[in-house]
């Protein structure tokens, strides 16, 4: 007979703990009562999942879609690790109504997606609004809502119409922010009536970096020593960028402002990649290199979208590299965001390369702030390392990084819009469906958060990511991130063991709430 690995042991251990400790908290509710009494979340806080367009809905050619820049990228050889694409992903474009089903058997308040502009929009300002895609994404709120489920809509989600590349160079040009400007407003029109809750970009920060930096997204622009391509400037063309989204964010903001938010009684905000970076050490250098690392990844978006400036040490360090808002730039960023969305998954070390000798390195270069960034620590990991090379399962990253948001922010309202923990493909759907470390990941980052609440940060929400297994970029479908398991031949959605555990743990909030 085969021994079991020792995996199998930790396995079968670990699921033995969770049935003794759920038998616990039924046997002695009064446990668990007095732990939610502790602290009450408010009436309407949102309970999620989150997706995006392209890696959800397929149909990439379908009912008048125009081609995004995703689908070309995808479509061409050696971009993705498994020569997959999103042609099809998860086909929510027509299976939507079976995922806002098992949305409802969750219990979720609210189901963040992104719309795809090359739906709505297949040559941007330069042809006519599909009318087909204007009739998707109704659908698809329409049935939420007959679920009490509240749509959360990101404008941006990484994909933009390829027309838009191909007339004049995409984010690198300021043409772009009319074009989102005029891409929102019909958004609003034609959505905002029922939809509450909106985002303008998903990331511009890490897009920016990996589309013009490493040229690892499209338009796959870089340089020397950042990445391989044909053509870029990776320490000038990333700012060029920013500064276009940016200005594209306060565009868009500036339409619902003065247009539709009065009326339609939404929110509207941008959600951000957010690592926290611990210092590698005490010394004041490390502390002070933690701070630019901040600079460079979040607060050079946040900044100037809440405070009217980039970073003071970004614009010390970067001189003229770093674009100027005109008196016009600024008068429009005053209208700044109602609420900051949270994308935190990791953290890492950082280490200061002003007054120390740094090996090369993410975030060791002039134009990366002079901070390298590290996982590990004289050979040590921060937190415990997962399948996936950049995520490390470090919770208590997520009650600092939120406490941060707050001081700097002044408490800006925050909605936590992903959180969740991946796993490589695996052939076997049991070892797959029992994801007990993600329900351990999703536990701890959650009693990290509900600290940091404590404490005072005013956070309205929590999104896990993702209700299914999809297309995740660049890793293609080597990677599983879903509470529900989408097998790609067939499309059959079948549930894990978290997503019975983030059934139960709403549940139980709920019947807390009911007996208040």
């Amino acid at each position: 007979m085969e021994l079991p690995s020792n995996f199998q042991v930790f396995h079968v251990m670990f699921l033995l703990v969770l049935i003794f400790v759920r038998h616990c908290v039924s046997s002695h509710p009064e446990t668990l009562q007095e732990s939610l009494d502790h602290f009450s979340l408010p009436d309407n806080f949102l309970f999620g999942m989150a997706s995006s367009s392209y890696q959800f809905e397929g149909s990439y050619l379908s009912d008048g879609k125009g081609l995004s820049n995703w689908d070309i990228h995808t479509h061409t050889p050696g971009k993705i690790i498994d020569g997959s694409n999103g042609d099809i992903a998860a086909d929510q474009y027509h299976l939507y109504p079976e995922d806002t089903d098992l949305m409802d058997s969750l219990g979720v308040s609210s189901y963040r997606f992104s719309i795809s502009w090359a739906r709505i929009l297949p040559r941007g300002r330069f042809g006519d609004i599909n009318k087909v895609g204007i009739s998707y994404y109704n659908k698809l709120i329409d049935s939420l809502l007959l679920k009490g489920i509240q749509p959360f809509v990101t404008l941006v989600h990484y994909d933009i119409p390829e027309e838009l590349e191909e007339r004049y160079g995409g984010w690198l040009s300021p043409r772009c922010q009319e074009d989102f400007g005029y891409y929102a407003d019909i958004c609003f029109k034609n959505f905002g009536d029922r939809v509450k809750y909106w985002t303008t970009f998903n990331e511009p920060n890490i897009q920016t970096i990996k589309s013009y930096r490493s040229g690892e997204y499209p338009p796959c622009r870089c340089s020397s020593p950042f990445g391989n391509c044909t053509h870029g400037d990776s320490e000038k063309e990333p700012f060029i960028a920013a500064h276009n989204m940016i200005l594209a964010h306060a565009t868009a903001v500036d339409v619902y402002r003065t247009k539709y938010q009065k009326e339609q009684g939404g929110s509207i905000g941008i959600v951000l990649d957010c690592i926290w970076f611990e210092q590698i050490s005490n010394s004041t250098a490390d502390k002070l290199a933690a701070d630019r690392a901040q600079d460079f990844f979040l607060n050079w978006f946040l900044d100037p979208i809440i405070f009217g400036n980039y970073p003071a040490e970004m614009s010390k360090i970067l001189g003229s590299t770093l674009p100027k808002f005109s008196s016009n730039d600024k008068e429009k960023l005053k209208n700044g965001l109602d609420f900051i969305g949270i994308n935190h998954y990791t953290s890492e070390y950082v280490q200061d390369c002003i007054f120390s000798v740094c090996e090369p390195g993410t975030g060791a270069s002039r134009t990366e702030g002079l901070a390298r960034r590290s996982q590990e620590k004289d050979g040590a990991p921060i937190g415990i390392p997962t399948d996936v090379d950049w995520l490390h399962f470090y919770p208590q990253g997520m009650e600092k990084m939120v406490t941060y948001i707050k001081k700097r922010y002044n408490n800006k309202p925050m909605i936590i819009t992903e959180n969740g923990y991946g796993q490589l493909n695996n052939p076997n759907l049991t070892i797959v469906c029992h994801d007990i470390e993600r329900v351990e990941f999703m536990s701890s980052y959650w009693d990290s958060l509900l600290s940091a609440m404590e404490k005072g940060a005013d956070v309205r929400g929590y999104f896990s990511w993702s209700l299914l297994d999809n297309f995740e970029w660049t890793y293609g479908y080597t990677q599983r991130y879903g509470l529900y398991h989408v097998d790609f031949t067939t499309l059959k959605r079948t549930p894990k063991l978290s997503a019975t555990w983030f059934k139960e743990f709403i549940a139980r909030y709920k019947v807390d709430k009911s007996q208040m």
